[in-house]
């Protein structure tokens, strides 16, 4: 379960952050996920709960995931198509000269704070 070491990331740098910018009590994180991060959302959510309890700014902060789609680009017919339903074929030319575009990041959206 590699959720655990991003949690405690994000945790951590939505802490420094806090901390630098005095603010009181950090309210909401929206969390872009992108679909092909293999992230588990559900998972994640889990050990955001357990993370946040021994935080500073963050104990009672709403966690938003943001589900990014996975885009990928082919270069044959230069297309643009779902990942998740196509993989690293082109649906299009049938091409697999392809790269992931986006989805596979994990990205601090927003972050409310008082």
């Amino acid at each position: 379960m590699h959720e655990l070491g991003i949690v405690v990331h994000v945790v951590d740098m939505v802490e420094k952050a806090a901390s630098e910018h005095h603010v009181t009590k950090v309210m909401e994180l929206d969390l872009e996920v992108g679909e092909v991060s293999t992230i588990v959302p559900d998972y994640f959510r889990d050990c955001y709960e357990w993370a946040i309890k021994k935080t500073t700014y963050m104990q009672d902060c709403k966690l938003n995931l943001i589900i990014i789609e996975g885009k990928s680009y082919c270069r044959s017919c230069r297309k643009t198509y779902r990942t998740t339903e196509y993989g690293k074929a082109c649906p299009y030319c049938g091409s697999y000269d392809t790269y992931l575009i986006t989805g596979r990041d994990v990205t601090i959206r927003d972050i409310k704070a008082i």
